[in-house]
């Protein structure tokens, strides 16, 4: 089971729930980072509009960083289309994370 980061609005949960069903992560942790970038592109007053996600999936073996991101941009791909204007990430597999 995932150990996740519960709470946020909408957007934060659509983010949480298609990460659980595509990569099955063991530690899956997101953090609304809205209010940080209040008054830049991007940012709306009511926030989930930049997120930082921390990952851990068997499905990043064997991946470098980049085709990590893409596979995690693929499954988000209608929240970056839409309402996401910034996305931070940490993608490792569960031996990396435990290594951390």
């Amino acid at each position: 089971m995932a150990n996740e980061a519960q709470g946020g609005g909408p957007v934060q949960a659509a983010i949480r729930h298609k990460l659980r069903d595509a990569l099955a992560p063991s530690r899956l942790d997101i953090v609304d980072d809205s209010g940080r970038h209040a008054g830049h592109v991007g940012a709306r007053p009511e926030g989930e509009t930049h997120f930082i996600v921390e990952i851990a999936s068997t499905r990043f073996a064997g991946l470098s960083r980049v085709a990590r991101q893409r596979l995690v941009h693929k499954v988000l791909e209608d929240e970056l289309r839409g309402r996401v204007h910034a996305l931070a990430l940490k993608t490792v597999t569960p031996e990396e994370d435990s290594a951390a």
